[in-house]
């Protein structure tokens, strides 16, 4: 293309502006001899529904005009697309019979081609303007990051005109063999284990943290980043996490839009490419029950147009006026809004994960280490905290080994929200989310936060202070706003459990009451002046969250009633009338001798017996909690019950099934173990 179209391409990536529909020409005919020099033969909006998954309809390059066949693919189509899309999830924003939606090209994130079509990341909103999508409300709250972020870090640089969010998401998954998956109904349609009984080893031991990657694992890596390279996807980790059969792979950071972007393709890559490895991807956060669960750490920053990261301490923080600007307005943010933060992530699948193993516990709290600890501490106390001379300790191991210059923290992973040198860790964001229906929550209480900072210091120098002077007593206010949720301890103690309600942080204990922390004033009021949702569009999406968990947890419900009724109980009477032959055979040979001879069998038939009953009526009962909870008209009641009677039958189901699976012989048993399940 020319280098008038390319600009334009340049420029609405940086400003944000629409491009010219006469330049979209030039840019749609260049996109289309690209993409089919490399083989493309179809091209799609890809877009990104309130599904939390990726959507795409697919339109052939070619077209029939008088009779002859001929390729196009004009300005209009690059721009916009009316993909129909009315059954996705949209909250009362439209009626079924009202299909029309349009798709927009997002000239923020690259073109790509997958599988012979031209991938387009685009946006889609309903025929009357509101965001049926993930990516618009994160694109509004980018602007006003931008807008609030940019008048602040003029105070300190007249030179930035525009400020910019990086992103790095750090992606865990487990992989199961794909013919014990196929064994598994639970996996195939919940993506996680209903019923299954712990594996006597599991990760106990830590043996399979960080541990050598197996061979077959090894080969479906190589084969994954190979196409994710293709498709300018850089990842730069990949290691074996905690659980046995875990793993996680990461990217090099990148601006927010795109890196979302690829995160989402990259897990369509991961499944296609496992395919081929006779293996399957779970994204799941919770698949397996007792061990570690899976999440997608959103390591989170900002950056001038000037190339500086604003939350990168320098080397004497204390000093560092312009990083404690943007530090204190983060972390007052979060205690603003830490608990509409901490319902960001809610879901049902992250509800399984949030508390344990390794998770974060489901009450905010920011963590930022022991220097910074000390500076925020004296600036608190109004303390002169004159800084020596930098010196950088060392660990000093043997002499044949170079020394450890460490950082200026340790880590703390039980904190949800950590500060980890130069960026926040958001470590509660699930795996198989899309990252941006957390990331537009924090960037828009950030950027209400920066814009209340700027507002703060214009008036205290209005009044005659300098704008040092103001600046330090604005950052003071800030930090003592934000104190409650600044804790540097364990998360997991019962001690924060129970310290945290005593600083009004709230802990997130129901996943459906925690919707509705997006209708709350506040949330309302920090949504709507920063542009990112209108009141109707926070009601659907309210509405979408509690379809979503009511939906899922009822095909949990009727797959675990299914697999108790088809699978287990079968299983278990079969077992039960092998052990009554036994016994009688027993019975005949010695008499009255066969209690004492027979006794283990006797006490297992028992046993059995007892859990075949209660798994009976158990199931039933699971039925009819499913049945109560569907009369209810109203969803968010709806939701309520799904998420206590509803779930607290189907743990009383699998209490016996799993009971059942350690009674029942294993050669009768018809599902794969956890055992075989997660070890190659």
């Amino acid at each position: 293309m020319s280098d008038a179209a390319f600009k334009s391409i340049l420029e609405a990536r940086e400003t944000g502006n629409g491009i010219d529909r006469k330049m979209a020409e030039e840019i749609a005919s260049g996109m289309k001899s690209w993409a089919i020099e490399r083989g493309a033969t179809h091209y799609t909006h890809l877009f990104q529904p309130l599904t939390g998954a990726t959507a795409e309809k697919h339109e052939a390059f070619i077209s029939v005009k008088d009779g002859k066949p001929m390729e196009r693919f004009n300005g209009s189509a690059l721009v916009q697309q009316e993909p129909d899309a009315s059954s996705f999830p949209n909250g009362g924003l439209r009626n079924t019979f009202e299909a029309r939606g349009y798709s927009a090209w997002d000239p923020n994130s690259p073109a790509f081609i997958l599988d012979g079509t031209l991938c387009i990341p685009s946006a889609f909103v309903s025929y009357t303007g509101e965001a049926l999508d993930m990516k618009v409300p994160n694109l509004r709250s980018l602007q006003a990051l931008n807008v609030a972020a940019t008048a602040v870090a003029k105070l300190f640089d007249s030179k930035v005109s525009g400020v910019t969010v990086n992103v790095g998401l750090e992606q865990e998954y487990f992989l199961v063999d794909e013919a014990l998956y196929n064994a598994r109904p639970d996996l195939q349609l919940c993506s996680r284990t209903v019923i299954g009984h712990t594996s006597a080893k599991d990760q106990q031991l830590s043996d399979h943290y960080f541990g050598a990657i197996p061979s077959r694992v090894a080969l479906f890596m190589k084969d994954f980043e190979t196409e994710a390279y293709k498709l300018g996807i850089p990842l730069q980790t990949r290691h074996n996490e905690v659980a046995p059969n875990q793993f996680e792979c990461a990217p090099v950071f990148s601006e927010i839009t795109t890196a979302i972007d690829q995160n989402m393709v990259l897990m369509i890559v991961m499944q296609k490419v496992a395919e081929k490895h006779h293996l399957k991807v779970i994204f799941h956060e919770k698949p397996f029950q007792g061990i570690n669960g899976s999440g997608k750490h959103c390591n989170w920053s900002m950056q001038t147009d000037t190339g500086v990261n604003l939350l990168s301490p320098g080397k004497t923080p204390m000093k560092n006026l312009q990083f404690l600007s943007f530090y204190a307005s983060v972390v007052r943010a979060v205690r603003r809004h830490d608990y509409l933060l901490m319902a960001s992530v809610c879901s049902l699948n992250n509800s399984y994960r949030l508390g344990g193993h390794e998770a974060p516990p489901a009450v905010m709290s920011v963590f930022s280490g022991s220097t910074l600890s000390k500076v925020f501490d004296a600036i608190l106390r109004m303390e002169d905290m004159s800084e020596p001379a930098e010196t950088k300790r060392s660990i000093d191991l043997v002499k044949s080994i170079p020394a450890i210059i460490p950082d200026n923290t340790d880590r703390n992973r039980t904190s949800p929200f950590a500060f980890t040198g130069n960026r926040f860790e958001f470590r509660a964001v699930g795996s198989s989310a899309n990252a941006a229906g957390a990331t537009y929550v924090l960037n828009s209480a950030v950027a209400e936060s920066l814009k209340d900072f700027r507002a703060r210091v214009d008036a205290l120098t209005a009044k005659g202070d300098d704008l040092d002077k103001a600046v330090f007593t604005v950052i003071r206010e800030f930090l003592e706003d934000a104190a409650p949720v600044m804790f540097e301890g364990n998360g997991y103690s019962a001690e924060w459990l129970e310290e945290a309600p005593r600083r009004g942080l709230t802990p997130v204990t129901n996943v459906p009451t925690a919707f509705q922390a997006f209708r709350k004033p506040e949330s309302v009021r920090l949504f709507t002046e920063t542009g990112v949702l209108s009141p109707t569009e926070i009601d659907a999406r309210v509405e979408v969250q509690e379809e979503t968990y009511v939906k899922k947890l009822q095909i949990e419900a009727r797959v675990l009633g299914d697999i108790c009724l088809n699978h287990v109980l079968p299983a278990a009477v079969t077992y039960q009338d092998i052990l009554i032959k036994s016994i009688q055979g027993c019975k005949e040979i010695f008499g009255e001798e066969y209690k004492q001879l027979c006794r283990a069998d006797i006490e297992t038939y028992r046993k059995i017996a007892g859990y075949i009953n209660a798994l009976s009526e158990d199931t039933q009962a699971l039925v009819n909690a499913r049945k109560k909870a569907n009369r209810m008209a109203d969803m968010t009641q709806r939701a309520l019950s799904y998420s206590t009677e509803v779930m607290e039958q189907m743990v009383k189901v699998r209490d016996s099934a799993d009971n059942l699976e350690m009674l029942v012989d294993d050669a009768l048993w018809p599902l794969p173990k956890y055992r075989e399940l997660l070890f190659f």
